[in-house]
């Protein structure tokens, strides 16, 4: 028996979970019973309303992160833009903050589990830190945030990364889950159901194996990047050290930063924040802002993308991750 167990949160997508749960049903239809689809909440059965006009569904049973089988997380459905309540960012950073985060890192560390994320789902789960390092898709509009998590974004329809299947926007449920069918079960269940709704499973499935195409070596665009970032401009205006306030979303967030001039173009920095310090990653300065990416681990796993300008001794900028709306930062120069 195949396990299909089908995640839901607050403010989910419905197409991103009931696509792929009617292909799941059709597949027990064609394979006479062998599979098992439950619709799913971490805090166990109740009623979720999804992000389309709050329409309410039904979730039967609790997540089992250790049940052998599917393990499928949605995205969710509100604003595409700002960072109100109703905002996507906001609620998948709701459903990042549950118990889901800990259950799907079990899910993901057992060998007979598969974990499958529709659109925004791969983003719950690599803004928990669970996907750095690993190749994935999602949303086009959320590559920008996913990269920032510390995952490699991978522009296709459905990535196969082991035990991590996941697919871009809000359709690719059907592609994934036909894929999923096709794996587990074979290709011929996989066919009869495309027969059935007539539709064909779109894209080919990228995996990191077989040849990789020609492209620009790594290291050539890294000093591409450098070179850039070492222009002869005037930047003594930022040495020191700075108090400074970013006010996210999540609350405001002291980080006090120390940055340092070379040799007049080459700028060196840290940031310290709740006992965490990490370097400034390619800080570059030009038309009298600097920018520079920085690593965090709290409140999230994010690359953060800063741009700041100075005034005196004031401070003021941006931090920004991704699609996620960008947090004012202010600071003072206290040396």
């Amino acid at each position: 028996m195949l396990n299909v167990q089908i995640v839901l949160f607050d403010g989910f997508d419905l197409m991103d979970a009931l696509a792929p749960y009617e292909v799941f049903c059709a597949a027990g239809i064609f394979a006479e019973g062998s599979i098992d689809v439950q619709l799913v909440t971490a805090e166990g059965p109740r009623s979720v309303p999804s992000g389309i006009n709050g329409l309410i569904i039904e979730a039967g049973g609790s997540l089992n992160p250790e049940r052998p089988g599917i393990i499928l997380v949605p995205g969710a459905s509100g604003e595409v833009h700002g960072d109100g309540p109703r905002s996507v960012p906001t609620i998948l950073t709701r459903a990042m903050n549950t118990e889901l985060t800990d259950m799907m890192k079990q899910a993901l560390g057992h060998k007979d589990v598969t974990v499958a994320t529709v659109c925004g789902g791969s983003l719950v789960l690599a803004m928990g830190g669970l996907l750095e390092g690993r190749p994935v898709v999602t949303n086009a509009m959320g590559m920008g945030l996913l990269c920032a998590t510390g995952a490699i974004p991978v522009s296709a329809r459905v990535v196969e990364d082991g035990n991590l299947v996941s697919g871009g926007g809000v359709t690719s449920g059907l592609d994934v889950a036909l894929h999923l069918v096709e794996r587990k079960l074979g290709p011929r269940i996989a066919h009869a159901i495309e027969g059935l709704f007539e539709y064909e499973k779109r894209g080919t499935v990228w995996r990191e194996s077989g040849m990789a195409p020609s492209a620009p070596s790594a290291i050539d665009e890294a000093q591409d990047i450098t070179s850039d970032a070492r222009r002869r401009d005037v930047v003594s205006d930022f040495n020191g050290e700075w108090d400074t306030i970013i006010a996210t979303p999540v609350g405001k967030l002291s980080v006090k930063l120390e940055i340092a001039a070379r040799n007049g173009e080459m700028i060196e920095g840290m940031a310290t924040q709740g006992g965490e310090r990490s370097a400034f990653l390619n800080p570059k300065f030009e038309d009298h802002v600097l920018r520079w990416q920085q690593r965090i681990t709290k409140p999230m796993r994010l690359n953060l993308t800063f741009e700041v300008s100075v005034s005196g001794d004031r401070m003021i900028g941006i931090a920004k991750a991704g699609i996620l709306p960008s947090s004012k930062l202010t600071g003072t120069r206290v040396l």
